[in-house]
């Protein structure tokens, strides 16, 4: 199979967008992401993907923690910085802050989480990082917040911008 073939499979599916952030101690840095999925929620953990050709990788990867920030439609400018490369992405200072324990971090995100990165494992041209999360801003449960038809969380397919929300539930 070539590259385009697939990379063309995967176009039609559909996936949540998060913005991944980090400072190991030379500056912060941030990418957009899709491939972030939870895997266990005892240890709570979940996993994302980074390509070698980011180049947040290498800050990303001698970080000993990382912010996942879960975004809707509201951050879709966040998403967006996260994804355009050759820029500085922490130039605006209103967009973001630092947590107590250091980590770069946009408070205006639906949902964050922050966790220790628990393994690496090389995967083709990607390295797969697994992070054990080890605290969140996220709307607590039964928060209007929290439902889709509010959140409207972002999504990326066929290489766009979509939301989600009471318009695309089906019965």
């Amino acid at each position: 199979m070539s590259v385009e073939e697939f990379k063309s499979a995967f176009r039609n599916h559909p996936a949540g967008v998060a913005v991944i952030t980090a400072d190991p101690g030379d500056g912060p840095v941030a990418m957009t992401a899709t491939s972030v999925f939870s895997v266990s929620a005892e240890p709570p953990l979940l996993v994302f993907s980074i390509s070698a050709q980011s180049s947040a990788a290498p800050s990303i990867l001698r970080a000993d923690t990382v912010v996942v920030h879960l975004l809707g439609t509201g951050q879709l400018e966040i998403a967006k910085l996260g994804a355009t490369s050759g820029i500085d992405r922490f130039a605006d200072t209103s967009l973001w802050r630092r947590m107590r324990t250091g980590e770069p971090y946009f408070p205006s995100a639906h949902a964050w989480i922050r966790g220790r990165i628990a393994n690496h494992m090389a995967a083709g041209t990607s390295t797969l990082v697994v992070v054990q999360a080890v605290e969140t801003g996220a709307p607590p449960v039964g928060d209007p917040s929290a439902d889709a038809g509010s959140a409207e969380p972002l999504v990326y397919h066929n290489r766009t911008w979509h939301r989600l929300g009471d318009h695309s539930k089906l019965p």
